[in-house]
């Protein structure tokens, strides 16, 4: 079935959307992941997307990245087609750990963001202006300090933050994070997550944030894009995280259960519910798909 369930508002109707999708619908081999996907992402807006593994939220941002083709309908980024090594797109993948033996220092990882995908030296004024791009995105992350160490000595949180930087060299106008809060702890999550959040509010940079934890996000969240086998819903959390809407998506009864200032999200016995993140193992019954 296609996403037939979901439903889009723009975010900011005099500015031109930082992703304009239409009647999209994405593959993957001969599956058909969704389609009919329409979705307008404004400038400064914060999209937090979820969904079971194997529900299309990766490959969401494959197409944006310019990496994948849509097999049907249309889409924008900024105006424009996606294209790949755009600097007007960011990009945080997952956290993992680099190896002590990488022998990239803070600066030269981060420098990355702006010409890892070209090649041969670069000389003169942009080489200067290369410097100051990096210099400034270091600051913006707070990661000074590290500019000189080398990368695979540095820990899982403050690698992170310099792939935060990474993202931001290149001084976007979309920034696509790809599960990045696995592996953290809950300082190091809060740390990216307000790295984020101020840049996307200081710059109008538009987030499209997948993750398996709505909670760690939820008090910067605009609107959530919730996938489930083709069907989707789009919203604010208060419209799309409930035990009705969940339950219609999942096709199988759930609840969701607000807990002071967070959401826990519970399978019932024999549900097909699914946790969201890395193992895509079944759930027990009571088990929390976002806590």
């Amino acid at each position: 079935m296609s996403g037939h369930t979901g439903s889009s508002t723009s975010g900011a109707a005099s500015a031109a959307p930082a992703v304009d999708l239409r009647g999209a619908a994405v593959e993957r081999g001969s599956r058909r992941l969704w389609s009919d996907l329409d979705l307008d992402v404004a400038p400064g807006e914060f999209i937090a997307i979820l969904g079971p593994n194997g529900s299309g939220k990766t490959t969401l941002l494959s197409v944006l990245l310019g990496l994948l083709p849509l097999a049907a309908g249309e889409v924008q980024v900024g105006g424009r087609r996606p294209q790949q090594g755009s600097n007007r797109v960011g990009y945080v993948p997952q956290q993992k750990a680099l190896d002590a033996s990488v022998p990239l220092r803070g600066r030269d990882f981060v420098g990355l963001g702006l010409d890892g995908h070209r090649f041969g030296p670069v000389f003169g004024r942009r080489r200067r202006e290369r410097r100051e791009h990096i210099a400034d995105a270091l600051h913006q992350v707070g990661a000074d300090a590290w500019s000189d160490a080398p990368v695979g000595r540095l820990s899982g949180g403050e690698q992170q933050r310099l792939r935060v930087a990474q993202a931001l060299v290149g001084d976007p106008d979309l920034l696509l994070c790809d599960e990045p809060l696995l592996s953290l702890d809950l300082a190091h999550q809060r740390v990216v997550v307000d790295l984020i959040d101020r840049r996307r509010r200081e710059h109008e940079t538009a987030v499209l944030f997948v993750t398996h934890e709505i909670n760690p996000v939820l008090p910067v969240v605009d609107r959530v894009l919730y996938l489930v086998d083709g069907r989707f819903r789009i919203g604010t959390p208060d419209e799309v995280m409930t035990s009705e809407t969940l339950s219609e998506l999942y096709r199988t009864p759930v609840d969701v259960v607000r807990v002071r200032d967070r959401i826990l999200v519970v399978g019932h016995e024999h549900s097909p519910v699914h946790h969201t993140g890395e193992n895509d193992e079944p759930l027990p019954a009571t088990s929390t798909l976002a806590s």
